[in-house]
């Protein structure tokens, strides 16, 4: 069994507990980029014990927490057989009370959104776009057994958006990315809308680089780009309204963009969907995290 806390040190570490083999462990830190305490939750294979291992970053949707994802998606029985840890960043800022942010359950708290904001008083603390693409991975690589060379992205709703964006603007930092019911096409929806003009700003112009559908829209080259997977459920309520797979479907045919989307009768937006495809998105991600 690796110990992550003996990495990463005791007073960082909330818990940690044994699985598969390896460690799921929960940590907090002092972060920069969000100026205020975050936390994080950590999975870390039995073959990390012996070297460093591939990394994927799993970000979750509006109201989660780094607590989700480890407890509910049922991953790390075949992260520990494929040897791939898990890294589970909260969704926000938290203990930084702003005017507004507890309002909604939609915006603020627990919605990040992964945008690094530009409006006042959002700006100095939800910077999440940056915590999760520079802060977060280098605090990782420091101070736990974990390839960034091999690195992957993953997410949820808000978390898938956040993962396709991510990837699509730091091609050269993400091998491998996949999204559960992600938000695909946010400046078209009621959530995105909200979410950008409140962090963003008025100019729809200053969104572009957070939508999916906009950025694979206005590639030159998809050569080289690793490919799409994402699965949606036709029981989904937000499906019609939020989720908007069809114009994710719809840039990736006309850029010729790999795009594998998957539609499944019966399934919904909540973890019982997310677990009962989360062994195809791992292997998915293992495939192309191969030395």
């Amino acid at each position: 069994m690796t110990d992550s806390a003996a990495a990463f040190g005791e007073r960082n570490t909330i818990s940690r507990h044994g699985a598969f083999g390896g460690v799921v462990s929960f940590h907090r830190h002092d972060a920069a980029e969000t100026a205020c305490a975050m936390r994080f939750a950590v999975f870390l294979p039995p073959q990390a014990a012996n070297g460093r291992v591939p990394v994927l970053y799993y970000l979750a949707g509006l109201t989660c927490t780094e607590e989700t994802f480890m407890i509910k998606a049922g991953a790390q029985r075949m992260a520990a057989e494929l040897g791939l840890a898990i890294i589970a960043p909260d969704t926000s800022p938290r203990g930084v009370p702003l005017a507004g942010d507890s309002e909604n359950w939609d915006f603020g708290i627990g919605a990040g959104f992964y945008v690094d904001a530009t409006m006042e008083p959002w700006s100095r603390h939800y910077r999440m776009y940056s915590y999760v693409t520079r802060e977060l991975p280098a605090l990782v690589a420091a101070n736990f057994p974990v390839d960034p060379r091999r690195q992957g992205i993953f997410g949820h709703s808000m978390g898938g958006h956040g993962a396709l964006t991510i990837a699509l603007r730091n091609p050269d930092q993400y091998r491998s990315v996949s999204a559960f019911a992600p938000i695909a096409a946010p400046m078209q929806c009621p959530w995105g809308r909200k979410a950008f003009t409140g962090y963003l700003g008025p100019r729809r112009d200053d969104w572009r680089a957070h939508d999916a559908s906009e950025l694979i829209r206005g590639l030159k080259s998809v050569s080289g780009r690793p490919p799409l997977l994402v699965d949606q459920g036709l029981a989904d309520p937000f499906l019609e309204e939020q989720l908007l797979p069809g114009q994710l479907e719809r840039a990736c045919a006309e850029s010729g963009y790999p795009l594998t989307l998957r539609r499944h009768a019966g399934y919904d937006h909540g973890y019982y969907f997310i677990s009962s495809f989360i062994e195809e998105h791992l292997r998915h991600h293992a495939l192309s995290l191969q030395p």
